[in-house]
């Protein structure tokens, strides 16, 4: 593993800590750039409360989680299931990349195996499990744990009274893009008019696709909210598939057709090439009401 897999500390900063000589400008840029990348390395629970018509009496709640990349979270992951076990969430939606191409499997594994043993948990691939190589062991082994795992199709289930469509599409990386469309017409096909319809889809990007069809919720990751995130204005510096200034990075977004999307800053810590800013892992709390 490289050493920037490790801290995410980039080579600039190294240099500047092991110098023997430091200008006072240069010392307060390290001591800023410092105390801004262990705060930004501490997880965090965001929650969003949406109202849909469809829904009565209580609603149900979801956690979304996305591109944990194998990240260490604790001893058996015990602080990221303590994340979910403080949220007590009706269902949880695993937005890909939970595997890395890079970081051993192990700590998803556990992982998904503690959450499997709690919740009802539905998953479906990122860019990062297809570059590894092991998509098919990887459904395998999560199926084999009881989660869903949705790969253009829909699972139909009933929260507190309320009929809710949960679909789910294959990250395009190894996908051409009509056998992509083909997915999500066919989980979509699936859907019934009087359900909570919900998309699980890596890609937060393709937003000029989920407005042509009518989901309550879209929920994705991938974009790491652009690993630096432009205070005040929610813009991400850079996102794969978006490029600068990226728009769709974190929280919830109204698209044209009336859906909403949100969309996860993610959990990756170890695997990213650059510090996280103003950027703090997440898990996202949706309250359907």
């Amino acid at each position: 593993m490289k050493w920037h897999a490790v801290c995410g500390m980039p080579y600039l900063v190294i240099k500047l800590i092991i110098m023997k000589k430091r200008t006072k400008i240069e010392i307060i840029i390290l001591v800023i750039f410092i105390i801004c990348w262990i705060i930004s390395w501490i997880p965090v629970t965001e929650t969003i409360t949406l109202d849909i018509d469809k829904v009565d009496g209580d609603g149900f709640r979801i956690v979304l989680i996305s591109d944990l990349h194998s990240g260490y979270y604790g001893n058996n992951q015990k602080d990221l299931i303590k994340m979910v076990d403080d949220a007590n969430p009706d269902i949880v939606l695993l937005a890909g990349d939970i595997f890395d191409d890079d970081l051993k499997k192990t700590n998803a594994e556990i992982a998904t195996r503690e959450l499997a043993n709690k919740y009802d948990c539905y998953y479906v691939t990122g860019n990062h499990e297809y570059w590894s190589g092991e998509v098919p062991q990887i459904k395998e082994y999560l199926r084999g744990l009881g989660i869903t795992v949705l790969e253009g199709d829909c699972s139909h289930i009933n929260v507190n009274g309320i009929d809710i469509d949960i679909c789910g599409i294959d990250d395009p990386t190894r996908l051409a893009d009509s056998t992509w469309k083909a997915q999500l017409d066919k989980a979509y096909s699936e859907t019934n008019p009087d359900s909570v319809k919900i998309l699980v889809s890596h890609r937060p990007e393709r937003v000029s696709v989920y407005e042509q069809y009518d989901f309550d919720l879209i929920v994705s990751g991938h974009a790491h909210a652009g690993q630096v995130v432009i205070p005040f204005i929610n813009r991400g510096l850079y996102a794969p598939n978006q490029g600068i200034f990226a728009k769709y990075i974190n929280g919830a977004y109204t698209l044209s057709n009336g859906s909403t999307l949100v969309v996860s800053r993610g959990l990756a810590r170890e695997s990213t090439p650059l510090p996280r800013f103003f950027n703090n892992p997440e898990i996202v709390v949706i309250d359907i009401m």
